[in-house]
């Protein structure tokens, strides 16, 4: 994250729903399914350069849903670590590709290769017979 700013829990929205799905009697009772939104736009800590880039990629707000364990306490964990992961992926620059041309070496080694895939391939064929 930028200069060590992470997302703060207070700035992060969770709510508890039913999870979907098979489970039996826990499933069906339990409010084990994290929906953890994070408003972008009005995080007061969120400097505004890393605010500008990451809503360019994410739009305003982030929102993950998690039901990947039947503890709730653990959801919340993943819905979090998810959460910063998404916006910490959206933080970085990437660098423009600079295209390079091939090595003289790169080229001699691939057409050796081929010259090689095709020998092998004709040595499968069925002799040929010479009259």
């Amino acid at each position: 994250m930028a200069a060590g700013w992470e997302i703060p829990e207070s700035e992060i929205e969770l709510r508890f729903v039913s999870s979907g799905g098979p489970g039996g009697q826990h499933a069906n009772r339990s409010n084990t399914k994290v929906d953890a939104t994070f408003n972008i736009a009005d995080s007061p800590t969120m400097p505004e350069g890393l605010r500008r880039r990451v809503m360019e990629r994410l739009g305003d707000t982030v929102r993950v849903a998690v039901d990947d364990e039947r503890s709730q306490l653990r959801n919340r964990e993943i819905a979090i670590e998810r959460l910063r992961g998404r916006v910490a992926a959206a933080e970085k620059v990437e660098r423009p590709r600079r295209p390079t041309k091939p090595t003289r070496g790169s080229k001699r080694r691939r057409v050796d290769a081929k010259r090689r895939r095709g020998d092998v391939k004709r040595g499968r064929q069925k002799p040929t017979r010479d009259d």
